[in-house]
């Protein structure tokens, strides 16, 4: 059987697709990481590269501008504590909020995994032969999905098609 039936499924492939190649990128990257014996995940690389910009955040804040959740920032931020590259302080002015930063074990190893991330987005580049249209189009999806979601768009369109 040669026909990818996800491919032949249109729009109705894309979840799966999508599923597909997050799982390969995640697989391949954690292959990478050990391959070289670097202790870190693939979703680390975000947190690391926001703190390093921003020096301290909340999880809330965090979550904000990975527009990800707040489980899933405190789930990986956990992790990242737990092998020493995360450091939380209590807030001064809100004793019920914690200031994340990167450790000095983070801090250190740095420049090492800076290196792996420039090879590994070269790597994207040449997978990608240097188009950048599908990151356009991931704009536009998440642009109309913060709209209304998939959910919601199929009860209103599921209209169409009751009796």
């Amino acid at each position: 059987m040669d026909e990818d039936f996800l491919i032949a499924m249109g729009y109705s492939g894309l979840t799966g697709r999508l599923k597909r190649l997050s799982d390969s990128f995640i697989y391949t990257t954690k292959q990478y990481y050990r391959d070289h014996g670097l202790e870190i995940e693939p979703n680390w690389h975000m947190i690391f590269l926001l703190l390093k910009k921003h020096e301290k955040l909340t999880v809330m804040e965090m979550a904000d501008a990975l527009r990800l959740s707040h489980p899933a920032i405190v789930q990986l931020v956990n992790k990242m504590k737990k092998k020493g590259y995360v450091d939380s302080v209590r807030d001064k002015d809100d004793h019920r909020k914690f200031q994340l930063t990167l450790s000095r074990k983070a801090l250190e190893k740095l420049p090492e995994l800076e290196l792996y991330w420039e090879a590994g987005n070269d790597a994207l580049k040449e997978i990608m032969e240097q188009q950048t249209i599908i990151l356009d189009q991931l704009e536009i999806l998440e642009k109309n999905i913060g709209e209304a979601d998939f959910r919601e768009r199929s009860e209103r369109n599921l209209k169409k098609y009751m009796p």
